[in-house]
């Protein structure tokens, strides 16, 4: 028997996403996700000053506007063709990375635990517990992930002056040098969050944790102690193990990943931190992992309201012009469809495991492949690689004097782009100057990737295909969609924005 079902909006998902299945015998054949509204900032800057940027593309999002601000920044940076000094770099990547921190935690416990309190789960042995820990507002852990997570911003609002939306990164550094009494207010803040951190979510310190190497490893781990078990951590391996989240989710299997600007080439920062971010990037498809170079990447507009006559073009070359067909069914969301090498890449928390070649994932992927679970354990411990990055950050900016800015002349460049790893994967700013105005303005989010709707060649998205052979317990509540779709964390604000068609 085959039947379709629709959920829209989908719920605790930043914007408006359309989720559609197919199914076969309660499995899903056919999948496709839709953002449905349309994106508009591109065109709000074309013809502004270059500068303006820096304004402007932080108010994407809400929850990321650190990351779309270092973006805009590096793209400046290559206009200018300036320099960034080291004490700089420092100080924009504490901000990305506390910010990483604070989304990281509230996702998993805000947003993407509280499908297991559904009632659908009420006869599991785990029920109650879950209840008490994650239910929405009222849940212990729920409260704690707000107490930590509010410490962490924090730390950007010291040295950025606000959070969301600050706009203290320029081209050639920051606007103003933090003294030793602001650093060390910081290092105050992320050793509490450290200590939240490793008490609830881990039940162990750093170190131990980064002694996990293999699928055995974790296992033995879960059972070593009763601070590992009944952890955050440990809880959600035992909860989503019985429920079968290994078992879904799949996808396609390649992975894209843009890096932490400025940190894989500083050995006294690499010395402090763990594996992940220290890596320049990379792209990884059919079991080999490959140097990312943006020039590679394209946007394909074949299932997307946008007009255009050739479908798939680099964001130097692409433009946003809103082209609504109505009923059409070729085309389905305000979403594009970036390609690598027209090649389909997710990308977040497990596409840097990867493509960093962390042991414990490389175990996972080689043995069970991705999944939904898998997806959300790399969200869960990626802070316990980001953790030391951000002390490391913070001690270099402490005990080396220095610049955190380098003046900078007229344009010199007239096509700039800035990637950097955002809080759910690659983001990437592209801008074309012209007169010393904007002349195009182009930008692929994380969740543009994760999201896409299919391309030219027909192929899926890696939401869409993840979702492919997902058996549906019950489709008048399939609280298996939801688990896929939110193991990517999509936030279709940043992706797609309002548009008045009457």
């Amino acid at each position: 028997m085959t039947r379709k079902i629709e959920i829209y909006p989908l719920n605790r998902v930043e914007g408006d996403l359309e989720i559609s299945v197919e199914l076969e015998d309660d499995v899903v054949i056919d999948a496709r996700s839709a953002g449905t509204m349309y994106r508009g900032f591109e065109n709000l800057m074309v013809g502004r000053a270059p500068l303006d940027g820096l304004v402007i593309t932080p108010r994407i999002c809400g929850i990321c506007s650190t990351a779309h601000l270092y973006a805009a920044a590096s793209a400046l940076d290559m206009l200018f063709n300036v320099d960034v000094p080291r004490q700089a770099t420092w100080i924009r990547s504490i901000t990305a990375m506390a910010e990483m921190l604070q989304n990281d935690l509230r996702h998993a416990f805000l947003l993407f635990m509280s499908d297991f309190t559904d009632p659908a789960y009420q006869k599991e042995p785990l029920y109650a517990d879950m209840v008490k820990r994650y239910a929405p507002i009222e849940g212990s852990s729920v409260r704690q992930t707000i107490d930590a997570t509010r410490g962490i911003l924090e730390i950007i609002s010291i040295l950025g002056g606000q959070w969301p939306h600050s706009s203290f990164m320029v081209p050639g550094g920051v606007v103003s040098m933090p003294s030793n009494n602001e650093l060390n207010r910081c290092a105050y803040l992320l050793n509490n969050f450290k200590q939240w951190y490793e008490r609830q979510v881990l039940g162990c310190n750093l170190e131990r944790w980064h002694a996990v190497q293999t699928k055995a490893d974790l296992v033995a781990w879960l059972k070593e102690s009763e601070a590992h078990f009944n952890s955050d951590l440990g809880f959600y391996i035992r909860f989503a193990t019985k429920t079968g989240l290994h078992r879904i989710g799949k996808g396609h299997g390649n992975f894209i990943s843009f890096g932490m600007p400025g940190l894989a080439a500083k050995p006294e920062t690499a010395a402090k931190a763990g594996q992940i971010l220290l890596t320049a990037g990379g792209f990884y498809a059919d079991n080999q992992l490959w140097p990312m170079e943006q020039e590679n990447i394209t946007e394909d507009v074949s299932h997307a309201w946008f007009a255009g006559t050739d479908t798939s073009q680099h964001p130097y070359h692409g433009q946003s012009s809103p082209y609504a067909t109505g009923s059409e069914d070729l085309r389905y969301s305000w979403a594009k469809a970036p390609r690598y090498k027209a090649i389909p890449a997710e990308t977040g928390p497990l596409s840097e495991m990867v493509i960093s070649s962390s042991p414990l994932f490389s175990d996972f992927m080689q043995v069970d492949g991705p999944s939904a679970f898998l997806r959300e354990l790399a969200r869960l411990v990626r802070a316990a690689s980001i953790i030391p990055a951000v002390e490391g950050c913070i001690e270099n900016a402490m005990s080396t004097p220095g610049r955190y800015y380098t003046s900078h002349g007229e344009l010199e460049n007239q096509q700039g782009h800035g990637l950097i790893e955002a809080p759910r994967g690659g983001l990437g700013h592209w801008v074309n100057i012209k007169d010393d105005k904007i002349l195009s303005y182009q930008i692929i989010t994380p969740t543009a990737w994760n999201a896409s709707p299919r391309d030219a060649e027909g192929i899926r998205g890696p939401m869409e295909e993840a979702l492919i052979g997902t058996r549906v317990k019950n489709p008048e509540n399939p609280l298996e969609i939801h688990h896929v779709v939110r193991s990517f964390d999509p936030c279709l604000v940043c992706t797609v924005h309002a548009i008045d068609l009457r």
